[in-house]
């Protein structure tokens, strides 16, 4: 059972926190570009974001928006 465990620590130690390992020592020569990928995510939902604005925007345009207070029950 100690391999097993052994076997896992290894796995995300050795082989998938490597990436991560690489960006905290790149971290100290450029801050930027050690966060190039929380830039990205951080695009990525402004983005959505922005869609996700236009497209009530549109269904409230087009009247197919329930605005009425009764709409649910605990509401009442």
């Amino acid at each position: 059972m100690k391999a097993f465990f052994e076997g896992i620590q290894y796995l995300f130690v050795n082989i998938l926190f490597t990436p991560l390992d690489f960006l905290r020592s790149l971290e100290l020569k450029s801050w930027f570009v050690a966060n190039t990928i929380n830039w990205i995510f951080m695009i990525i939902c402004a983005a959505a974001m922005v869609y996700w604005i236009l497209q009530l925007k549109l269904h409230q345009d087009n009247g197919e928006e329930n605005q009425d207070t009764t709409a649910h029950s605990f509401l009442k």
